[in-house]
């Protein structure tokens, strides 16, 4: 019996032991803050209070990254420069007021491979044939970004050409990583194409992290792996140096841990930019004086009307759908924190959106990305591929030959015949543009809607076609532990309702967790 409890002495020692090496920085000083889950705000506080740096928080999140990355492949490169980068941070939080410096000042960023930094890492698309290229200049985001005092800790994963690739290839799934995996159920869809931001923010293997969305790609991955999506009024964040798929439709948006956490950076990356002049020109006059963070407010959710469809394949609450009576339970919720909800709408000619309109909206994103991606690609500084046709050819010859017999391409091959804005690609944007018209935006002005809610992030695909924005907030796991969210879409402009929407559901359940490994 002794010896048995001698054993468990032992055993507890060197767990301490352990637990007391792993919580120490590369200087020896123990961590005195609890890094996993924390919001900017915490991590500002402990800042101030000197319980964690920059150079610790970085160290913390590689350490992450190097332990998780092999089965998550959510983070395609790390910035070998992002220790310096703390370090910088640190110096000039020791000489600068901390009241000066932004929230996001020394906090580390993961950013989708489709957005272009001016630094050691690639930017790629997740594809082989633009690895090694370079680019003129930061994108417009994240110029802000380092404006701020942010730190680009790496490039995240992305479902190669942002799902522009292959109706065929799985979402997550890039030549560069290969198939990136859901933190919380493994055979789950891990959803795209801002996979790895997603996944990187669930998992925290990083503070915050920013996506693009062209239809979907914010939301619809925010919703499969349990974190915050804010997909923005396309323009109110520059696309400048972000591989394209549409300007009519491409945004960039936050993927965080919480709606707060999304807002302090949507603050951040919002604003005009003289290389997106036009689109964020119109847009700016959306942007509130004082910028979005006055709009988290916890009784946010008072006097909001809410819409819900149902019985609608496309963004409807149904019977079919197995989270119904948790969706259910959160609509009490919202009745019980103030909303007016509106039950039982009918989108105005939803048959001519089913049917007619998403077939017009490839039509058209097929044109404008040959367009857009070929002007992108011809202004690389360096490149092994200067236009779509390149790629499709490096793809049958390179290193992603054995993937096109598996996947393929055929989503390039059709765009790269098309010859550019003709008589059936105007009729498709006209079929858009009335459809937006006299179906979703008729909608929420006759129900003087303040947002209208989705299951998941059905919702995103209404959204994509007018530039409208939404937001994703984690609203539970399904029975095999798989997460669902609750989407909130509204007319351009409306950040302001959906992030008081947003932040007052969040605050009421406060239901996401973190993955159980």
């Amino acid at each position: 019996m002794g010896s048995c409890y001698t054993i468990i002495f032992l055993s507890l020692c060197t767990l301490l032991f352990i637990a007391s090496r792993s919580s120490r920085s590369v200087e020896g000083s123990l961590f005195l803050f609890p890094v996993k889950e924390a919001s900017v705000s915490d991590l500002q506080a402990a800042f101030r209070q000197n319980r964690v740096n920059s150079r610790q928080l970085v160290e913390l999140y590689i350490a992450n990254i190097q332990k998780l990355n092999p089965v998550l492949k959510a983070v395609i490169e790390v910035n070998p420069d992002a220790l310096d980068l703390a370090d910088k941070a640190d110096e000039q939080r020791k000489n600068n007021k901390t009241s000066l410096l932004s929230l996001l000042h020394g906090i580390p960023v993961l950013v989708k491979d489709n957005i272009s930094t001016k630094d050691k890492l690639n930017t790629s698309a997740g594809c082989c044939a633009l690895r090694g290229s370079v680019v003129p200049q930061d994108a417009g985001v994240v110029k802000k970004l380092r404006k701020a005092g942010a730190i680009i800790l790496g490039k995240a994963s992305m479902t190669e050409w942002a799902a522009f690739r292959s109706d065929a290839m799985p979402n997550g799934w890039n030549c560069r990583l290969g198939q990136a995996v859901n933190p919380y159920v493994a055979s789950a869809d891990p959803s795209g194409s801002s996979t790895g931001s997603a996944i990187s923010a669930a998992a925290n293997l990083v503070t915050v992290t920013l996506g693009t969305e062209t239809a979907g790609s914010i939301l619809s991955p925010s919703n499969a792996n349990s974190v915050v999506g804010i997909k923005p009024t396309v323009g109110l964040t520059s696309r400048a140096g972000v591989v394209p798929i549409s300007h009519r439709q491409d945004t960039v948006g936050p993927i965080c841990r919480t709606v707060s956490d999304a807002v302090h950076v949507l603050d951040v990356i919002v604003g005009y930019d003289p290389d997106d002049k036009q689109a964020t020109n119109e847009a700016s006059m959306y942007i509130p004086h004082g910028r979005y963070a006055q709009f988290l407010k916890a009784d946010g959710l008072k006097g909001k009307r809410l819409g819900i469809t149902r019985n609608n394949d496309l963004v409807g609450f149904n019977d079919d759908l197995e989270t119904l009576k948790a969706y259910e339970q959160h609509f009490t919720t919202l009745r019980q924190r103030g909303a007016e909800l509106v039950d039982n709408l009918v989108i105005p000619n939803f048959e001519l959106l089913e049917h007619s309109v998403f077939y017009a909206e490839y039509i058209a994103l097929k044109a404008e990305f040959k367009i857009d991606v070929n002007a992108y690609l011809g202004n690389l500084v360096e490149s092994p591929v200067r236009s779509l046709e390149d790629v499709i050819a490096y793809n049958k010859k390179n290193a992603d030959a054995e993937m096109i017999e598996k996947y393929g391409q055929n989503i390039l091959v059709e765009a790269e015949k098309t010859r550019g804005i003709g008589r059936l690609e105007r009729e498709a944007l006209a079929n858009i543009t009335k459809a937006c018209k006299d179906g979703f935006e008729k909608l929420m002005k006759h129900n003087n809607l303040d947002a209208l809610m989705s299951p998941g992030s059905d919702v995103a695909s209404i959204l994509a076609l007018g530039g409208y924005p939404g937001i994703n907030v984690p609203a539970g796991y399904d029975k095999n532990g798989i997460p669902f969210g609750l989407s909130f879409g509204g007319l351009k402009g409306s950040e302001p309702k959906l992030i008081e929407v947003a932040y007052g559901f969040e605050q009421a359940t406060m239901i996401r967790k973190p993955p159980p490994f």
